[in-house]
Parts: C-alpha cells; structure tokens; sequence
C-alpha cells in the first residue's frame, strides 16, 4: 500500500503539533499548512512538508490539499467571541471545501467534550458545532474528536510561582495526554472502523480543575501556590487592563462552571485504544522540564 499523505492544519499549535509529529513517526507523508513556512520549519525540524497557507484564504489551500489522502484539523479562535466563528467555523469550511474538491478521501477534527446543538450559545461550542456540521455534509468521510481538557493546558494557568484555578470549577474531568489522543487520530487513519463516527476522547482519571492543578504543581513545581480568586474579579480585571486573552479564559471558565463533561468513550477506546497516561504519569515525564 503507498504511503498517504496527510495535511495537518494547525500542526505549530499545542495540540496539533503532537499528532503532526506521531504521523511521521507512524510512517505517514505529513504536510503542514502554515501562515509562516519558515517559523513552522524552525518548530518542527525536518521531515515535514511545510505549504504556506491561511484557512482565512481558500485560494491558498487549493495547492495545500492536492495529492492528500487525508487532512487532519486542529484550530483555535479567540481572543473575541467573533473570532471563534471566524476561525474555527468558516476556517473549517474553507478546509473542507478544499479537501473536496481536491477528492481528498479522508477528514479528521478536534472539537470539544461539550459541544453539542443545545450549547451553541457560547462562542467557540458554537463554532465548533458548525464545523462539525459543514464535515458532515461535505460527503468526505471523517472522524470527529470531542476531547475532554488536555493535560497540556495545565501550565498555561501558571505564571511565575502563582496558579490559579478560575472559579468554583466543581465538575470533574476526564483529563487526556495529547500523545495518547495523537495515537488515537493516527489509528483511526488506518482502520476502516472509524470512519464517519463521532468519538469521545476522555482520560482514566476524573479530577475537577483545582485539584488537576494543584497535582501538576505537586508533581512539576512545587515551588508554586495554587489560588482559586472568583470570576468576578478576573473579569473586573480584564475590563480595566483591557486584556483581551484574560477576558477569554474567564468566559471558558464561566462556561464549564455551568457544563460537565459529555459523551461515552467507549467506542472510541474499542476502535481506536484507550488514553492510559494518567496525570501523575504526565507531571513525571516533565517534571525538571518547566
């Protein structure tokens, strides 16, 4: 059988990156769609095709699917509620069109654990709703990815010796690896059995926000202090200093405050193998490296 060729669409970001990287080791063709081709090559190394392109301009993505088997996406929008429609919804379309007129045979996409008709009243669950919606109809087969949180989004809540775990976040989640779900996006590429499927991508362990974070503190940095200040003051916050990213995470973390976790991994464990890193085995394999 040849080798396939696969366009990772969002490969330099913190979730793309990981499946870009676990495709080329599995001995697929990787091609890399990038805003800044040179960045993307200094990032990665080699071993990568690197195509300049923007989901914003469907002109530049004609020459990005051609001769591609497959196109995995993984977009992120925000800072403004606007620009997670704009991204992560028509950025989407825009691939998928492509992807299908080039007869691309094969569609994969990150989407979120939540995400489903009833919560697309908030921005990026929207947005991504209607991505979903657009792969569906496109005719192309796919596979869609509704992961839980990553354990990779845990450092981004620690600055300097400070964590702080936003609100009274009392759900708790299924937390994932990003390298067990990168060999999950890898396996559904190669068995007929997750075509045109919906999967959940949930962890082994359930942990609610604070005590996730305060376990990758424990494990990775000690020397931090984990605080829980209220929405309320992180929004006032991010009005007077006009910090839009700070004004972002704060409508994520008011939003899980109301949604727990959805969906049954089981089918994707049974097709695609379950995600068996737990927290504690992640924090060791960075612990030293922070």
């Amino acid at each position: 059988m040849d080798t396939q060729t696969i366009l990772v669409v969002g490969a330099t970001g913190m979730l793309g990156e990981p499946v870009a990287r676990r495709l080329l080791a599995d001995g697929f063709r990787v091609r890399v769609l990038a805003r800044s081709p040179e960045r993307a090559r200094q990032k990665l190394g080699d071993g990568f095709d690197v195509v300049q392109g923007d989901v914003e301009q469907p002109e530049s993505l004609r020459a990005a699917v051609e001769h591609c088997d497959a196109v995995h996406i993984n977009l992120s929008g925000g800072p403004r509620p606007e620009d997670y429609d704009r991204i992560e919804h028509r950025g989407t379309v825009n691939v998928v069109e492509a992807a299908a007129g080039a007869g691309v045979r094969r569609l994969s996409y990150l989407s979120g654990a939540s995400v489903s008709e009833g919560r697309t009243w908030f921005p990026s669950t929207g947005a991504k709703f209607r991505a979903e919606q657009a792969i569906r109809a496109s005719g192309v087969s796919y596979s869609i990815y509704r992961a839980t949180w990553f354990m990779e989004s845990l450092p981004l809540f620690v600055r300097g010796n400070k964590a702080v775990a936003m609100g009274k976040q009392r759900h708790a989640w299924r937390w994932v690896a990003a390298d067990d779900y990168a060999r999950m996006v890898s396996t559904a590429l190669r068995v007929s059995e997750a075509r045109d499927k919906v999967f959940y991508i949930l962890g082994p362990e359930a942990f609610t926000f604070r005590l996730a974070l305060e376990r990758y503190c424990e494990l990775v940095r000690p020397d931090v202090v984990v605080s829980s200040p209220p929405l309320w003051f992180l929004a006032a916050m991010g009005l007077v200093t006009r910090n839009a990213a700070l004004s972002d995470v704060v409508r994520l973390m008011r939003y899980f405050e109301k949604v727990p976790e959805g969906g049954d991994p089981a089918e994707a464990n049974a097709v695609l193998g379950a995600p068996m890193t737990t927290l504690a085995q992640w924090c060791g394999e960075r612990k030293g490296k922070s």
